[in-house]
């Protein structure tokens, strides 16, 4: 009999509504056997979900979510079993802050030339939160009640996919650092959700497999050394193809929800 595990959770140290305790004991109550928190470009739920997993005999691995740059391509890479005290990972985290936080400022201007009167408090869910994301000033536009969901908040062509916010860029690491930084700090990286990479044809298309081949064997060479096959918004089609595509480059299947909290 399998595991049951989900190595794909945001805990409210990035963009999610919970605890990372809560998390843990949500997990543990939902009998799972193994699960990580991935939290975006940060590293700071992990020590208190490691302590937690430990008092309720759940399992919790180190993991982070980190998005890089890959020749003009938006990747995720999962970082899984490293060392979350490794000074270069923790040093290379509050750089990322800085690069996120520069973003943000721009974000919230854009915000308010569009007319939106919200402040970067209004972004903060909850006393002493460092990391502020694009769900957070979701949240902050549906407290003002200027959308009835953070879904809607994201609706295509405004709001936050208004082309003034589109075009904001955040620095970020190339992918093939982010690899290098995780194995460096003894983790392994993997590729996250890879049915929702842009700009290399259209999903499913025989295009979009034919780049996506060669993306991976790219990644592999940098040492990439997992994919995450089962996604929930993946098809069984694509999971069996990512299966068929991991097994190829000898590559971990991973599998996970994504799990963000209920909205």
């Amino acid at each position: 009999m399998g595991y049951k595990v989900d190595y794909h959770v945001h805990s409210w140290c990035s963009d999610g509504t919970m605890k990372p305790t809560e998390l843990v004991r949500k997990y543990h109550e939902e009998g799972y056997d193994i699960i990580s928190i991935t939290d975006h470009d940060g590293i700071d739920g992990i020590a208190e979900a490691l302590i937690a997993g430990e008092a309720l005999k759940i399992q919790v691995i180190t993991g982070v979510e980190l998005s890089v740059d890959f020749e003009g391509i938006n990747l995720h890479i999962l970082g899984y079993k490293f060392d979350h005290e490794n000074e270069e990972l923790q040093e290379k985290m509050e750089e990322l802050r800085g690069y996120r936080k520069e973003r943000n400022e721009k974000i919230l201007a854009a915000l308010q030339n569009m007319g939106y009167d919200i402040t970067m408090e209004d972004a903060k869910q909850r006393k002493g939160q460092k990391y502020i994301g694009k769900p957070n000033f979701a949240r902050a536009l549906v407290a003002k009640g200027y959308v009835g969901s953070v879904k809607e908040a994201f609706a295509e062509g405004v709001f936050l996919n208004a082309p003034e916010i589109k075009a904001i860029e955040r620095k970020k690491m190339t992918a093939e650092e982010a690899i290098k930084l995780i194995a460096q700090a003894g983790g392994m990286a993997v590729l996250a959700h890879p049915a929702k990479i842009k700009k290399i044809g259209e999903r499913g298309s025989e295009e979009y497999w034919k780049n996506f081949e060669e993306l991976l064997r790219s990644l592999k060479k940098m040492g990439l050394k997992g994919l995450e096959c089962f996604y929930p918004e993946h098809t069984e089609e694509e999971q069996l193809k990512f299966a068929v595509l991991a097994g190829k480059f000898h590559l971990h299947m991973t599998e996970g929800s994504d799990y963000h909290g209920d909205e």
